[in-house]
C-alpha cells in the first residue's frame, strides 16, 4: 500500500497524480518511433537508476503506458486503465474515496506481468482521501510510491515523448506560424540563405581558387553576380540581431505582462539552455569529424579549427568567443551566438528603463547608438579598414578589432528593440493613409539601395584616413536595421503589399524552425567540401550555384535531423514542465 501526503486539489488530483496515463489517453497519436525498440532497454535503465526503480517495474509500466498510447489499446491496457478510481458524484457529501475496481486489477494477466491492486492515500485539509491504482505486479509498494511522484512532475511522459520522432517531426513541419509577426520567418530564411551563399564564397574564395585573380576581376564590383560573391553579406547578420532585439524586447514584456509586472530571474538561464546544447554539440561535431575524415590538400583550414577548439573550448561555454582575435576563435562563426547573447543580458535594463520613463529610455538609446556608430568610425578610420567584409584573410584587424566586437554592432539589436517595444504596445496603427506608407517604402528602399551601392563603390581598402569610409562604417547597419524594421512594420500593418505575401508564405515557417541548426551547421558542411579537395577549385557561375544548391539541400537535411534529436527534445521537456 502506498501512501503519500501532498496537497493537490480534489477535482484534479486524479489527473495530476497520473498525468502520463491521462495524457496519453487523450493523445491517441503519439507514436514511439522504430528507434525506441533498439534504444529503450537503456533508456529504462537508466530511468530506473535515476529514481531507483527495477528495470522490470520500469519495463512493464513503459508497456502498459505505450499501450495505452494506441488508437485501440489491448484487452489488459484498458482493463487496467478501467480499474483505475475515478471521482465519483456527491463530493461535496463527502463521497470523496476512490477505490477503483480490485478484482478487475487483480482479474489482468499477461505474459510479462499481472494487475497488482495499490492504494495511494493523499490529504488535503481537512480531507483525506484514497485513490485506487492498478499496477504492473513486478512493481514493489516503495517503487509504486516513487512512480506516483515521478508522475506528479510528469518526468517520465516527457522522457517518452522526446523519443517520439513522429510526434516532434510532425511539429517541426507544421506550416502554421504562431508568430504575430507573420513577415519574419521570410525575412529569417532569406537572410539565412544570403549567410549560406556568402560563406560558400568566402570560403572557398579564401584558399582554395585555382583562377581567383579572374574571379576578383569579374565579380567583386558587379552586383548580378549573387551565387559567386553574395555582395555585402553581412548585412543579414545585422537583420538577424534586428530580429533578435525584436522578439527579445516582445518576449520580456510579454513575460512582465504574465507575472504581474515582474520579470523573471530565469530569463537568462532560459537563454542559455534554448542556446547551448546545440551550439555545444556542434563544437564537438566539428572537432570529431575534422579529427577523423580523410584529409584533403586543403585541410589546414580544418586543422586550424582543432585546435581552436582544443585549447578556447571553454569561450564558446561562456559565449565569450567573440571577444578573441579571428585566429583564436573556436568554430568562427559562432559568434553570433555570443553577441547575440551578450546584447540579450543588456534588454532587461533597457525594458526597466521604458517601464520607469520612456524620456529615459530614448536619451540612453541615443546615447547607445551615438556611441556605436562612433566607435565603429573611429576604429575604421584609424586602422584604414575595408567597409566591404575582406575576401582575403590578409585584413585581420578587420575581424580582430571591428566585425565581431559588440561595441560595433549594438547599432542594429538596439533598433530592434525600440521596434519591438512600439509594437507590442502601440494602440492603433501608425500608418492611417496610403500616401504615408507609399513614402516609407520609398525612403526604405532607397535606404537599402544606397548602403548596398556604397558597399561596392567603398570596397577598396583607403591607403590613410577616410572620411566616407568612417561614415559609412559608422551608420550603414544601424540605417539598414531601420529600413528591414520599417518592412516588418508595413506588413503588420497591412501596407505590405506583394512584399508581405512572399514574406508571409507558410513554407517559411518550417523552414525558421530549424534555421538555428542549419545556421550552425552549414560551414561544417563547406569546410568539410572544401578541406577534403585534392586539387582547387575552379572558378564558373555555375560552379559556384552547383555548390550553393549543395550546400543548401545538405543543411535542410542535417538542420532537421538536429534540431529534432538536440534542440527539440530540451524544447518539448520544458513545454511540458510549463
Amino acid at each position: 500500500m502506498t501512501r503519500t501526503h501532498q496537497r493537490f486539489s480534489i477535482q484534479s488530483s486524479f489527473l495530476v497524480l497520473f498525468k502520463p496515463w491521462a495524457r496519453l489517453k487523450i493523445r491517441p497519436s503519439l507514436k514511439m518511433s522504430p528507434a525506441w525498440t533498439a534504444f529503450s532497454p537503456y533508456l529504462l535503465f537508466s530511468i530506473a537508476q535515476a529514481f531507483n526503480v527495477s528495470q522490470k517495474c520500469m519495463q512493464d509500466t513503459t508497456t502498459f503506458l505505450l499501450e495505452l498510447s494506441n488508437g485501440r489499446p489491448a484487452k489488459y491496457a484498458a482493463m487496467m486503465y478501467d480499474a483505475f478510481g475515478k471521482l465519483g458524484s456527491d463530493v461535496q457529501g463527502g463521497n470523496v474515496n476512490r477505490p477503483g475496481s480490485l478484482r478487475e486489477c487483480q482479474s489482468v494477466h499477461t505474459p510479462d506481468f499481472s494487475g497488482r491492486y495499490c492504494q495511494v492515500f493523499l490529504k488535503q485539509e481537512p480531507v483525506q482521501y484514497f485513490v485506487g491504482i492498478c499496477v504492473p505486479d513486478s512493481c514493489a509498494e516503495d517503487e509504486v510510491h516513487k512512480l506516483v511522484i515521478c508522475g506528479n512532475s510528469s518526468c517520465l511522459f516527457s522522457c517518452l515523448c522526446t523519443l517520439s520522432l513522429q510526434g516532434s517531426g510532425s511539429g517541426l513541419l507544421n506550416s502554421g506560424s504562431s508568430n504575430s509577426y507573420s513577415s519574419l520567418n521570410g525575412i529569417r530564411i532569406l537572410s539565412l540563405l544570403w549567410i549560406i551563399s556568402g560563406h560558400n564564397v568566402q570560403l572557398s574564395a579564401w584558399n582554395n581558387l585555382d583562377n581567383g585573380k579572374r574571379w576578383k576581376e569579374t565579380v567583386e564590383r558587379n552586383p548580378l553576380y549573387i551565387f559567386a560573391f553574395s555582395g555585402p553579406v553581412y548585412l543579414a547578420v545585422d537583420t538577424f540581431l534586428l530580429l533578435g532585439g525584436l522578439l527579445s524586447a516582445k518576449s520580456l514584456l510579454g513575460s512582465i505582462q504574465r507575472s504581474d509586472n515582474r520579470l523573471s530571474p530565469g530569463l537568462l538561464a532560459h537563454f542559455l539552455f534554448k542556446v547551448q546544447p546545440l551550439h555545444l554539440f556542434i563544437v564537438c561535431l566539428a572537432i570529431g569529424l575534422f579529427s577523423v575524415v580523410q584529409k584533403g590538400a586543403f585541410w589546414f583550414i580544418s586543422d586550424d579549427e582543432v585546435l581552436n577548439c582544443k585549447r578556447y573550448w571553454w569561450s564558446n561555454l561562456l559565449l565569450v568567443n567573440n571577444l578573441f582575435t579571428i585566429t583564436d576563435i573556436c568554430a568562427p562563426w559562432t559568434w553570433y551566438l555570443s553577441i547575440d547573447f551578450q546584447f540579450y543580458a543588456t534588454t532587461p535594463v533597457l525594458i526597466f528603463l521604458y517601464r520607469l520613463n520612456k524620456s529615459v529610455l530614448v536619451l540612453v538609446t541615443a546615447v547607445l547608438l551615438v556611441g556605436s556608430s562612433a566607435f565603429s568610425a573611429m576604429i575604421t578610420a584609424s586602422l584604414h579598414l575595408p567597409v566591404h567584409q575582406p575576401t582575403t584573410l590578409v585584413y585581420k584587424s578587420y575581424f580582430q578589432y571591428y566585425y565581431n566586437k559588440p561595441y560595433t554592432r549594438y547599432g542594429p539589436y538596439l533598433v530592434g528593440i525600440l521596434a519591438g517595444i512600439y509594437m507590442t504596445t502601440k494602440d492603433g496603427q501608425l500608418l492611417k493613409h496610403q500616401w504615408q506608407a507609399a513614402v516609407g517604402w520609398i525612403c526604405s528602399l532607397s535606404v537599402m539601395f544606397v548602403v548596398v551601392t556604397l558597399a561596392y563603390t567603398l570596397m577598396d581598402v583607403p591607403p590613410r584616413s577616410s572620411l566616407p569610409h568612417a561614415v559609412y562604417q559608422g551608420l550603414h547597419r544601424t540605417l539598414w536595421a531601420l529600413a528591414v524594421a520599417w518592412i516588418i512594420l508595413a506588413c503588420e500593418e497591412g501596407y505590405g503589399g506583394f512584399v508581405d505575401k512572399i514574406l508571409s508564405l507558410n513554407i517559411w515557417v518550417p523552414l525558421s524552425n530549424i534555421s538555428f541548426a542549419c545556421y550552425l551547421v552549414h560551414p561544417i558542411l563547406i569546410i568539410l567540401y572544401n578541406g577534403q579537395q585534392e586539387t582547387p577549385i575552379h572558378y564558373t557561375n555555375l560552379n559556384f550555384f552547383y555548390l550553393f544548391m549543395g550546400h543548401v539541400v545538405l543543411t535542410l537535411m542535417l538542420g532537421f535531423a538536429l534540431t529534432l534529436l538536440i534542440e527539440k527534445p530540451y524544447l518539448f521537456l520544458k513545454a511540458n514542465k510549463g
